[in-house]
C-alpha cells in the first residue's frame, strides 16, 4: 500500500482554485469547519502515479501572508505549524494566467518558508485569447520550481501535476529572492537570537497575530518579546518586503511573460458596462430573479409530484404489507410522512442551488456584489454584506461565518444580526407548500402568480434585512471604518463539474442535515400522537360510538371520527390545545401550533410535522398537498390553508428566527448571548405582529 502524502492548496480568490480541486478528488472530497473555527475546510483524496495517495486541503483563498481577516490567519497557522496533522508536504499555489504578478507575492513568500512549492497557472485556455505567452523553463529556473500549466475547462495539465505532486521531493526548496536585505541589521540580529528557526518562520511571528496548536508557548513568547521595533515601524518593514517582492515579479515576469495586446481580444470592459450600469445593471439582476423563480416552480413540477404520490403510496403499502402494531404505525404514520415531508423539495432546493453555483462560476455574483455596495452604504453596510446576504438564500449559518471577513465589527455584528431574515433554503419548503395551497396557479405576463408570490417573500425577507441594518446603524454607537475592495474575475462559461460538485454536495447537506432533525421528531411527534394520558384517549372508541350513535355513519367515516378524537386528546393534542389561544388570532389550529413549535429545531421540519400529525390513524393513500388542503377550519368553517392564514403564516415565516442552529452560531461569532437572545426576541415579536395583522385584514 503506497504513502499519503499532505498537499495544501493555496491562492488568491477567483483563480480558479476550486476547479483544480475538484478535478484533482473529484467526488472523494468532504466539507467540515476547522477545528474551533467556523471557516469552511475543504479536504480530499487524489490518486497519484505509483500507487500514491494525496490528501488535498483547499485552504481559504488569501491575497498574502499578511492576514487582514480571520479565514486569512487558517492559511498561516497551518504552514507554520509542523505539529498540524494537516501540515503539507507539499504546497501547490494555484495562479490565473491573467493575474500572475499579483499571485506570485503569494507563491514567493510561501517559498521563504522552505516546504516544496508547485506553481500552477491555471486558465491557460485564455493565454491566446489574452495575446499571452509564457516562458516556461526560464519562469522554472527564477523560481526554483516546477510549473503546471493547467486548463480545467479543457482538461489539460493535470495529470503533469499529479506527476509533479508525487515527486515533490525533487523540487527545490530554495527561496526566489532574500527578502531580509529589507533591513539587514535587524534580520542578523534576529538569525543570531534563534540559529535553529527559520527566519522567514520568526518574522511571519513576530508581525501576525495567529495561533500555532501544540507549537511550544515559550518558544513563541521569546520570539515576539524580540520586538525591538514599534508596530509602525514593522508595518513599514512589511511595506518594504512587499515592494521587494514586486521589484523581483516584474523582473522575472519582463522576460518570462510576453503580452500583445494588439491580438487580444477582451469583451470583458464592455460587458462590465452594462453589467454594472447603475440602471440597466439592477434591471438585468431583477429579470434574472424573475427567471430562476419561474424556473424553480416549472422544471420542478413534475418530479416534485411524483416523490409526494411516491411517499403516499409507500406509506399505504407500509400499513398493508406489515403486521399490525405500533411499529407498522410508527413507520407509516411517522416516519416515512416525516421524511416525505423534506424529500419532496429536493428538486426545488437543488434548482435553487443549481443557479446560484452558476451566477457564482460565470463571474456575474461579484458583479452584483459591486452593484449592490452602492445600495449597502446607505443603510451602514458594505458591498462585502450582500455576500452573507446572497448566501443566506442557502442557509443562514454559513452566510454568518461568512461575515468574517468584514474588516469593521459594526458592520459585521449589523450583517450577522440582519442575515437569518434574508431567504434560506430550509423556509423554502413551508413557503412552496403554502403557496400551493392558497396562491391560484394562473399567470401575469407569461410569469406564474406562485412564482411571483415566492419572488416577492425573497425580495421582502431582503429588504427587512436591510432597513434593520439601517435602524441598527443609527442604534449602535460603535466607531468604525472600512474600505470596499472586491475582486472581479474574468466571465467564464461555468464549469459543468464544478456546478454538478456545488449542487450535489449543498443539496445533500440540506437533505441529510434536515433528515436527520425531521426523523428524530417525526418518532417523538408520532409517540406523542399515538398516546395519551387519560380515559378520553384509552376509551376513544366507545366515547365516540356513544356521542354518534344517532348518526347513520358508515365505517370508514366512523374510524375517522375515533383517530380524529384520539389526535385531539393525545399528548401532542393536549399540548396543542394550551398554545392554541395564542395563535388562534393568526389564524392557526393547534396543529399549525405544534408544527411552528417543532420547527424552532429547524424551519423545514413544519412540513414534515404536519405530514407526520395528519397521517396518524388516516388510512387513506393521500398526498401531503391534499391532507393539508382538506383540513377544515374548527372555528370559522371552511379550508383551514385559505388566503388570510395562508399570507399569515407566509409572513410569519419570513420573520421569526425559528432556528435553534442559527441562534448558537451567532452566539459564536458573537463571543455573547446577548445578540442572539435579543435576535429571537425581536424577530418573533415581529414576525408574530406582522402576521396578525395579516390575517386580521385579509380574513
Amino acid at each position: 500500500m503506497g504513502k499519503q502524502i499532505n498537499v495544501a492548496l493555496i491562492g488568491n480568490p477567483n483563480t480558479g482554485k476550486t476547479s483544480v480541486f475538484n478535478a484533482l478528488t473529484g467526488l472523494n472530497q468532504k466539507v467540515g469547519n476547522y477545528p474551533g473555527i467556523t471557516v469552511e475546510k475543504k479536504e480530499g483524496i487524489c490518486k497519484l502515479p505509483r500507487g500514491v495517495k494525496a490528501h488535498i486541503i483547499d485552504l481559504p483563498g488569501t491575497y498574502s501572508l499578511n492576514a487582514s481577516s480571520l479565514d486569512e490567519n487558517v492559511v498561516i497557522e497551518l504552514l507554520l505549524n509542523k505539529n498540524d496533522k494537516d501540515f503539507p508536504d507539499v504546497a501547490v499555489v494555484v495562479s490565473d494566467v491573467e493575474n500572475l504578478k499579483r499571485n506570485l507575492l503569494l507563491f514567493t513568500q510561501i517559498k521563504d518558508l522552505e516546504i516544496p512549492t508547485i506553481l500552477v497557472i491555471n486558465m491557460a485556455d485564455r493565454m491566446d485569447y489574452k495575446g499571452i505567452s509564457l516562458n516556461i523553463g526560464y519562469l522554472e529556473e527564477r523560481l526554483n520550481t516546477k510549473i503546471a500549466l493547467v486548463s480545467t475547462r479543457k482538461k489539460e495539465g493535470i495529470d503533469n501535476l499529479k506527476e509533479l505532486i508525487a515527486n515533490y521531493k525533487d523540487i527545490s526548496i530554495t527561496p526566489c529572492l532574500n527578502a531580509s536585505e529589507i533591513d539587514k541589521t535587524y534580520f542578523d540580529n534576529l538569525r543570531k537570537a534563534f540559529p535553529n528557526q527559520l527566519l522567514y518562520k520568526l518574522w511571519l511571528v513576530i508581525t501576525q497575530d495567529v495561533n500555532f496548536g501544540k507549537t511550544d508557548r515559550k518558544e513563541i513568547e521569546d520570539v515576539t518579546s524580540f520586538k525591538t521595533k514599534s508596530k509602525a515601524d514593522l508595518k513599514r518593514l512589511q511595506q518594504k518586503e512587499t515592494i521587494k517582492r514586486y521589484q523581483f515579479i516584474n523582473d522575472v515576469l519582463k522576460v518570462g511573460q510576453t503580452i500583445d495586446l494588439e491580438n487580444a481580444k477582451d469583451l470583458r470592459i464592455k460587458l462590465d458596462r452594462i453589467i454594472t450600469h447603475k440602471v440597466w445593471g439592477y434591471l438585468i439582476f431583477g429579470i434574472i430573479l424573475l427567471t430562476i423563480f419561474q424556473a424553480i416552480y416549472d422544471w420542478s413540477s413534475v418530479p416534485m409530484d411524483f416523490i409526494d404520490s411516491a411517499f403516499a403510496s409507500l406509506s399505504e403499502w407500509t400499513k398493508n404489507q406489515l403486521p399490525q402494531g405500533a411499529f407498522t404505525n410508527l413507520l407509516a404514520e411517522g416516519i416515512i410522512p416525516g421524511l416525505g415531508g423534506i424529500v419532496i423539495f429536493i428538486p426545488q432546493i437543488a434548482f435553487l442551488f443549481l443557479f446560484i453555483s452558476v451566477l457564482e462560476e460565470s463571474g456575474y455574483m461579484s458583479r452584483v456584489v459591486f452593484l449592490m455596495d452602492r445600495v449597502m452604504r446607505r443603510f451602514g453596510l458594505s458591498g462585502k454584506s450582500v455576500v452573507p446576504l446572497i448566501s443566506g438564500t442557502a442557509c443562514a449559518i454559513p452566510a454568518i461565518m461568512a461575515t468574517r471577513n468584514i474588516e469593521s465589527w459594526k458592520e459585521r455584528l449589523i450583517t450577522i444580526l440582519v442575515t437569518p431574515f434574508t431567504t434560506c433554503s430550509a423556509r423554502l419548503p413551508v413557503y412552496l407548500i403554502i403557496i400551493a395551497l392558497v396562491i391560484p396557479e394562473g399567470r401575469f405576463f407569461g410569469l406564474g402568480y406562485q412564482a411571483l408570490t415566492l419572488m416577492l417573500l425573497y425580495l421582502i425577507g431582503f429588504g427587512t434585512a436591510v432597513l434593520s441594518a439601517y435602524i441598527l446603524n443609527k442604534i449602535l454607537k460603535i466607531k468604525s471604518r472600512s474600505f470596499f475592495v472586491v475582486e472581479m474575475p474574468n466571465y467564464k462559461l461555468p464549469l459543468f463539474k464544478n456546478v454538478a460538485l456545488a449542487v450535489v454536495e449543498k443539496t445533500k447537506s440540506f437533505v441529510f442535515g434536515a433528515g436527520k432533525i425531521i426523523l428524530a421528531i417525526s418518532i417523538i411527534l408520532w409517540f406523542l400522537a399515538s398516546y395519551g394520558p387519560n380515559e378520553n384517549f384509552n376509551n376513544a372508541e366507545t366515547i365516540v360510538k356513544t356521542e354518534l350513535a344517532n348518526q347513520n355513519l358508515n365505517e370508514d367515516e366512523l374510524q375517522q371520527k375515533i383517530a380524529s378524537h384520539k389526535l385531539e386528546h393525545s399528548f401532542i393534542g393536549i399540548t396543542g390545545r394550551a398554545i392554541e389561544p395564542v395563535i388562534r388570532p393568526l389564524g392557526y389550529d393547534w396543529k399549525i401550533g405544534i408544527a411552528i413549535v417543532s420547527s424552532f429545531a429547524a424551519r423545514e421540519v413544519f412540513v414534515g410535522t404536519l405530514a407526520t400529525i395528519y397521517s396518524v390513524g388516516s388510512d387513506e393513500e393521500e398526498t401531503i398537498k391534499n391532507r393539508m388542503a382538506g383540513e377544515v377550519n374548527p372555528i370559522l368553517g371552511g379550508p383551514l390553508f385559505n388566503f388570510a392564514s395562508g399570507i399569515s403564516l407566509l409572513l410569519f415565516y419570513a420573520f421569526a428566527m425559528q432556528c435553534m442552529s442559527t441562534l448558537a452560531i451567532v452566539k459564536r461569532e458573537t463571543n455573547s448571548w446577548k445578540w442572539p437572545v435579543l435576535q429571537l426576541t425581536i424577530m418573533s415579536s415581529f414576525a408574530y405582529i406582522v402576521a396578525l395583522i395579516a390575517f386580521q385584514v385579509l380574513k
